[in-house]
């Protein structure tokens, strides 16, 4: 996967994360897209996230891998 500076990830626009408001799971290319969608699974196993908001994150990630 490509690396993110912090400079680079602060510079993204909300529409980049899958999670705008947070500002979470930045998903500006597919490799991106993909550890988010990987993240966000890892979460909901762990308790931490909804199963709702998984596919959401989905949802978003999905559409950036299939361009």
């Amino acid at each position: 996967m490509s690396k993110l500076s912090k400079a680079d990830r602060d510079a993204l626009p909300k529409d980049k994360f899958a999670e705008p408001d947070k500002r979470a799971y930045p998903i500006e290319n597919e490799a991106h897209a993909k550890n988010a969608k990987a993240r966000a699974s890892q979460a909901v196993k762990s308790g931490r996230m909804s199963k709702a908001e998984e596919g959401k994150i989905d949802k978003k990630a999905d559409a950036v891998i299939k361009k």
